[in-house]
């Protein structure tokens, strides 16, 4: 019998939407008797459009162009606000969303996004009894209260790191509520062969493969802030990747510099490009550092309170794990690079002991959680053994 999911997520940072799709992608790779629905949780509180027709952009804009500007200091405050205004409004996110699951009925509803979960758990239970909801954080840690765990919900938690499940537990959820996994969840291409000639990649962007590499990334919208790294930078061979942010690409193809820099556009193949670098320089985000990670890279990142609060953690687990270098500021990406490339082969080695499986273990824990929710073994929470909480 072919089974419904709904993965729920919205286009704030980025991270939600390609967490959406990696799981997509890996289950239609697996082959799984699933239909999955991705919904844009904007689109069902605000189905006419009219946060767009007053303003003039989606709600999530604001958010994405202060990240592309590099503008994060503050967001903390403003985080507190909206989670304000969204216990304001409960009763009415919960109504909106109950009308969605009046004429949708998946069998299993997963939350990719923080701040919302208590609306969306409270209205599936009202229109879906007995389906399973669970959280899949797309963060290395919660930042409580009310972002990403909302203490007493009958739900499951999917956590990627040691320090989200200790969270998790702390406010009070038991071991058949929750699951560890072994990291952030990344496209399936992430996982594919490496290049078999990196050289002549390398070559085709105009870069010397005989030379130390960085790559300089900051997400799908890229950021003011590279400009300056490029420039510390120049004498250093770089690949810069600015994602949709084509005025920051015109704008570094324009500055000049002493050893090559490849400035590149939005692309879907973010793996290859990674291949092609020894090291990684960017923000701190938790699908950045994930996919650097992946491909063998060591990171360069900042600390401090530039950083985006639900990310601190992340530079933490980072430096604690020998996996990288933390900044108190982009004025001495200089120094980082060169105590980095000084002692590459070690961050490198370290690297490679890490292994994140977490894009085909998640499904196998969505596959546990409908199993559960429809065996009369017993209570409907009991959905997964203790054995898959490490």
């Amino acid at each position: 019998m072919r089974r419904k999911l709904e993965l729920i997520y919205f286009d704030a940072g980025g991270g939600h939407r390609a967490a959406a799709h990696a799981l997509q992608e890996v289950i239609r790779q697996q082959q799984r008797p699933w239909d999955l629905e991705l919904v844009n949780l904007f689109e069902v509180l605000d189905p006419q459009g009219m946060f767009r027709k007053l303003t003039g952009a989606a709600p999530e804009a604001y958010y994405n162009r202060r990240l592309a500007r590099g503008w994060t200091v503050g967001l903390a405050q403003e985080l507190r606000v909206l989670q304000g205004l969204i216990r304001l409004f409960h009763t009415s996110l919960v109504t909106r969303l109950q009308r969605h699951w009046d004429t949708h009925r998946p069998d299993l509803v997963v939350s990719l996004i923080p701040n919302f979960n208590r609306a969306l758990f409270e209205a599936a239970q009202s229109r879906l009894p007995g389906v399973p909801y669970v959280t899949v954080l797309t963060d290395m840690a919660d930042h409580p209260p009310h972002f990403w765990i909302e203490p007493g919900q009958r739900q499951h938690i999917v956590c990627g790191t040691a320090r989200a499940l200790a969270q998790a537990r702390a406010a009070g959820y038991e071991d058949e509520q929750l699951s560890l996994t072994s990291g952030m969840l990344l496209r399936p291409s992430f996982y594919a062969p490496r290049l078999a000639d990196r050289s002549a990649a390398m070559l085709a962007l105009g870069l010397d493969p005989a030379q130390p590499t960085g790559i300089v990334m900051f997400g799908g919208q890229g950021s003011m802030q590279m400009l300056r790294i490029a420039r510390e930078l120049g004498d250093r061979q770089l690949i810069l990747m600015c994602g949709h942010n084509q005025a920051l690409a015109e704008r570094l193809r324009a500055q000049p510099s002493e050893a090559p820099h490849a400035v590149v556009g939005f692309t879907q193949d973010v793996a290859r490009h990674l291949q092609l670098a020894d090291y990684f320089i960017g923000k701190p985000g938790p699908g950045s550092l994930s996919e650097a990670l992946q491909q063998g890279l060591p990171v360069i990142t900042l600390s401090g309170a530039a950083i985006m609060p639900q990310e601190r953690y992340n530079v933490v687990w980072l430096t604690q794990a020998g996996f990288g270098l933390a900044l108190p500021s982009w004025r001495e990406v200089a120094r980082g690079v060169a105590e980095m490339v000084d002692h590459l082969p070690v961050f490198q080695a370290r690297v490679r002991r890490y292994d994140n499986r977490a894009i085909f273990e998640v499904p196998e824990i969505f596959a546990a959680l409908m199993a559960h929710a429809r065996s009369p073994a017993g209570p409907a929470e009991r959905w997964l053994d203790a054995a898959l909480v490490a």
